[in-house]
């Protein structure tokens, strides 16, 4: 049977309860090697690649044709489609799988990027806390990290709100509905788009009200 260490070291990375709070979905420890490929490097750790080929193709990154009202470098969120865009100033958007929150700890409305964090560490919000009691106090940024590699910290007003586009260690949950309420990606992913927002990014997370594409 394979350890937590064994698995880290193999690149599955163990999940921890946080914004990654886990669902129903259960995933064999055999089973949690067989979703990685490979690294691509990143410091201070090299970031684990996923074989996409895995995920349903709608869940993959792509760029897509973007006909909705938003301006370029805009982040739009459909929490009923499991995706996010990125609106481009061509007509087109970059596309993404995601993992969004269960019922109940969904969150919908405009917000900006107000910071970005690189392997990030992780604390735990009140509401955490007060339905997990036992749950850690925090975690240092990681490979076993709940945020991933990346995280984009949204605000409102210049204020944060606790709500989080980042990177996961459950590449499974990708398109599922299991988080506690934040928005995840394929570490890989979250790098992507990392790299292409800057902080003041317009960010809109939809839900009954699909983005046209």
């Amino acid at each position: 049977m394979h350890t937590r260490r064994t698995l880290i070291a193999a690149l599955v990375i163990a999940p921890l309860a946080a914004c990654n709070q886990r669902g129903p979905v259960n995933v064999a420890a055999d089973d949690e090697s067989a979703w990685y490929v490979g690294t691509q490097a990143d410091k201070p750790f090299d970031v684990p690649l996923v074989d996409t080929g895995r995920l349903d193709p709608k869940y993959r990154r792509q760029v897509v044709s973007y006909a909705g009202p938003e301006r370029p470098g805009t982040i739009v969120v459909d929490i009923d489609r499991r995706q996010l865009a990125l609106v481009q100033p061509d007509g087109t958007a970059v596309q993404y799988g995601v993992g969004v929150g269960k019922l109940g700890f969904s969150w919908k409305g405009e917000a900006r990027v107000g910071r970005k964090g690189v392997w990030p560490d992780w604390t735990p919000t009140t509401t955490m806390v007060a339905l997990h009691p036992d749950i850690d106090r925090s975690r240092k940024g990681g490979l076993d990290n709940p945020l991933g590699a990346r995280a984009l910290y949204l605000h409102q007003g210049g204020r944060d709100i606790l709500f989080r586009i980042h990177g996961t260690n459950e590449p499974w949950s990708i398109g599922e509905q299991m988080s506690s309420g934040c928005i995840r990606m394929l570490n890989e992913d979250i790098v992507d788009l990392y790299e292409r927002v800057p902080v003041g990014t317009p960010v809109l997370v939809k839900r009954n009200g699909r983005y046209r594409v």
